[in-house]
């Protein structure tokens, strides 16, 4: 019996990066791998018509870095896939590039990679609440441009601080932990309470404004979708403390960035630590001026370590539903 036919929808330079020896144990074990090498989204489409290329794919290993040759997966690239795709499985916590929506209505099952990027993407947060605490990238600034201490201002130290965390899965959690090892008070905010209760100590805030009036440090550690898109405003900002700290290691679309730049501007804000951006790779330049907030550009996952993990996560989802077991790691919105 022929093996199905599962596409690596990386970057076709360098198709997977980490794990070409899992990838020939366990998924040409079980499939016939191909990997993308149309050069651009135009001929994506075209070679996945029938008798294209693509013809006959049941399951696609989708890595952001495809983006550069063929776009997010929106319903025009989702429309076009081979009648034969049936799973779409995403490397990424984050699966907002991939249109689910469209995926569902032709019955492909979407996965990504919970748990995966939570030790990175919380070190990220922690470096950047840190840095915004502390003001350490200033520092370095000053001591590469020669000016050591010159015209540093004290900072902030982070123990005994409050952090609010919005938004606590897995990588809120593992960052709250973290920052418990600075002696600092975690609030969360989610839907509901966290059931069974999280086995560190931490309290959980019903009504978001009063976690915002209480936190010295804001992180968020939300999905970008609808609902959540500008869902952080001038309202919001309003609510914070005065001379407080937002983290953001989610996505740039969850703020409004005009109301992140006037809180900057007005003092506000103290500082801030972001890691994303609503329009990346481009970063607003009023951003990049300020000296008193910390910039990463998306670093949230970028180890080696971590991307092997998410591919082998991917590799385990594709390796499963071609046994018929399902997506162990389906998106919530596919299992209501």
């Amino acid at each position: 019996m022929s093996q199905s036919k599962v596409l690596i929808c990386a970057d076709p330079k360098e198709g997977v990066i980490w794990s070409k020896e899992e990838q020939k144990s366990q998924l040409e074990a079980v499939a016939e791998v191909i990997e993308l090498s149309s050069s651009d989204r135009e001929s994506f489409l075209k070679d996945c018509q029938p008798g294209g290329k693509y013809d006959g794919v049941v399951a696609i290993y989708r890595h952001g870095a495809s983006a550069s040759a063929v776009g997010n997966f929106d319903k025009e690239l989702i429309d076009a896939l081979p009648k034969s795709v049936k799973y779409v499985c995403h490397n990424g916590a984050g699966y907002d590039t991939v249109d689910v929506d469209a995926c569902t209505a032709r019955g492909i099952q979407v996965s990504h990679t919970p748990g995966s990027v939570d030790d990175a993407t919380a070190t990220v947060g922690i470096y950047l609440a840190l840095s915004a605490m502390r003001q350490f990238h200033v520092a370095e600034l000053n001591v590469r441009a020669g000016k050591f201490k010159q015209g540093l201002q004290p900072a902030r130290d982070p123990e005994g601080k409050t952090v609010g965390i919005i938004g606590m899965g897995g990588i809120g959690k593992t960052m709250a932990k973290r920052f418990l090892a600075f002696d600092m008070k975690i609030l969360y905010h989610n839907r509901r309470p966290i059931s069974p209760e999280p086995s560190f100590p931490c309290t959980y805030c019903e009504n978001v404004d009063d976690l915002l009036a209480q936190s010295d440090i804001v992180s968020l550690n939300l999905p970008l979708n609808e609902k959540t898109k500008g869902s952080f405003g001038k309202a919001q900002f309003d609510k914070m403390k005065d001379g407080s700290v937002l983290v953001n290691t989610a996505r740039g679309g969850v703020v409004d960035e005009d109301a992140l730049i006037e809180a900057l501007e007005s003092g506000k804000l103290f500082s801030a630590g972001l890691d994303v951006f609503p329009d990346e790779p481009n970063v607003n330049p009023k951003l990049i001026a300020m000296k008193n907030i910390t910039l990463l550009p998306h670093m949230g996952t970028e180890t080696r370590d971590s991307q092997k993990k998410m591919e082998l996560q991917v590799f385990d989802n594709i390796v499963s539903a071609l046994q018929g077991k399902g997506l162990p790691n389906q998106v919530p919105e596919q299992r209501k």
